[in-house]
């Protein structure tokens, strides 16, 4: 079991995460991204890329180490695996228009996006190893690479991919653009956040006294 040594002022990323969760879920976005593209992919990149690497980064800094002993390196190779799964299957038109009329659905699809999102960054910052470090860059590098490209084929497309009734507009957007903006959030959005999760573990690769292996 880890064992929390850091101070409460340590931990501010760790309740930034449980604020910025409670604004995603239990502000305006679950209503509006029923009907809006766009308002569907803030609220997705809110949870999975605003408030699971800040809880993540939060519980680092509380203590929390894995090591090799733990499997980290096939748990990774898992968990970004899910999170493309999860991440691209939610986003296939027929998933996603059932979530935005079922509420168990949509509460399943939320979950789901919390669940690998946080995963792959406890994981990426938990790890301790050179080489689990290492896999974790490999790992964020390809989420980045996947979400960005999924973000260009939505915004590229030439017509609209999903029920025109889930193209509405939060924005005075038209259907058509309110799709391609969603586009634009997610392949902007997954580019600064996972190349930064990215950078942020090279750096730790890179450190001249890394973290020994349990």
């Amino acid at each position: 079991m880890p064992v929390i040594t850091s101070s409460l002022r340590q931990l501010w990323p760790l309740y930034l995460g449980f604020l910025v969760l409670a604004l995603c879920w239990l502000g305006p976005l679950p209503a509006m991204s029923r009907t809006a593209f766009s308002a569907h992919m803030l609220l997705h990149l809110g949870v999975t890329a605003l408030a699971a690497p800040l809880l993540a980064i939060g519980l680092a800094c509380a203590g929390l180490r894995l090591g090799r002993t733990d499997r980290v390196g096939r748990w990774m190779l898992l968990a970004f695996a899910a999170e493309m799964v999860v991440v691209w299957g939610w986003h296939v038109p027929a998933l996603h228009e059932a979530a935005a009329y079922n509420v168990w659905l949509f509460v399943v699809q939320q979950i789901c996006f919390l669940a690998v999102g946080l995963a792959i960054w406890l994981l990426g910052f938990a790890a301790r190893s050179r080489f689990d470090i290492a896999a974790a860059m490999l790992g964020f590098f390809l989420t980045f690479a996947h979400m960005t490209m999924l973000g260009v084929l939505l915004f590229m497309a030439p017509k609209l991919i999903y029920p025109a009734e889930l193209c509405l507009g939060a924005f005075g957007f038209e259907q058509l653009e309110d799709q391609r903006f969603g586009g634009i959030l997610m392949a902007s959005w997954s580019a600064v956040v996972y190349l930064a999760g990215t950078l942020a573990l090279g750096v730790r690769l890179l450190d001249d006294k890394p973290a020994e292996e349990a």
